[in-house]
């Protein structure tokens, strides 16, 4: 696996001439983020050798390379899911890319379901903490030694002074801020109303497909996280509807605004 990172590297070294400090994963319905930013240059998923590929509609599936006003950053414009059938560490490969590319501070963000009753469709959740109890750790397998110790400590996957910093920038921002702990279900298929009671019990506020891995092999590499999830339906059980992707994407859209204003405001505060 150590060998596929390299190559992965190495493929973007020879292509991009360009080291980021901060790295960005955008969920579904988020990615025109990455076209509103001071662009350097760009490359496609299926331009780097070995490197898996997204499938899922609303997810374009390149490396995006620029500024966030002064700062350099690198931004996932769609991301790969462990529903895709990819093994764990093809998953978060891209990530521990991104990291061998000089990331110091990662943002990820996605499109989830409210199990928290107070939230509402557009909602904006900091993540605090997370539950992965639904899907395999990335870490399983040889340790990477060249990446992070054999046991992590994950008291602290989400940095509390990028915590702050969002707190900040919502603020600043006049963006309502939701704060809570978000639970990664393996997917493709949404969860039924007992997992959502399940995670309810276990306190997750937001539940999902991703993220959660990501986070994970980040701090393994030591790398500063934080996260925010775009509340774009209530979970199963919840909801009076039928959970629709459509409906993801259209929630996403119309709370785009908010969204770039915010995430810009915390790279720049960072």
């Amino acid at each position: 696996m150590y060998n596929k990172l390299l190559a992965c590297v190495n493929s973007v070294k020879e292509k991009v001439d360009f080291q980021p400090e901060v790295g960005m994963i955008l969920g579904s319905g988020l990615g025109d983020y990455a076209n509103d930013i001071e662009i350097v240059d760009t490359i496609e998923y299926t331009d780097i050798e070995g490197f898996p590929i997204s499938t899922v509609k609303g997810h374009a599936g390149r490396f995006v390379f620029g500024y966030v006003g002064k700062i350099p950053v690198v931004i996932m414009q769609g991301r790969v899911h462990f529903y895709e059938g990819y093994q764990m560490s093809d998953v978060v490969l891209p990530t521990r890319l991104m990291g061998m590319l000089g990331v110091k501070k990662l943002i990820l963000t996605n499109a989830a379901g409210g199990s928290n009753e107070n939230y509402k469709p557009g909602n904006f959740m900091m993540i605090t903490d997370h539950i992965t109890t639904g899907i395999p750790s990335p870490l399983i397998g040889p340790n990477l030694e060249e990446l992070g110790p054999r046991f992590p400590d994950m008291s602290e996957v989400y940095s509390k002074r990028l915590q702050e910093v969002i707190r900040n920038s919502a603020k600043a921002c006049n963006i309502e801020l939701q704060e809570g702990v978000y639970v990664q279900f393996s997917g493709p298929n949404y969860e039924t109303p007992a997992e959502i009671r399940l995670a309810q019990r276990w306190g997750g506020d937001a539940v999902g497909m991703s993220t959660a891995c990501e986070a994970m092999a980040a701090r393994h590499m030591g790398i500063e996280v934080c996260g925010i999830s775009c509340i774009t339906n209530m979970a199963a059980g919840i909801s009076k509807v039928e959970l629709d992707h459509k409906e993801v994407q259209e929630t996403a859209d119309r709370v785009s605004n908010d969204f770039k204003k915010l995430i810009t405001n915390i790279v720049e505060n960072m």
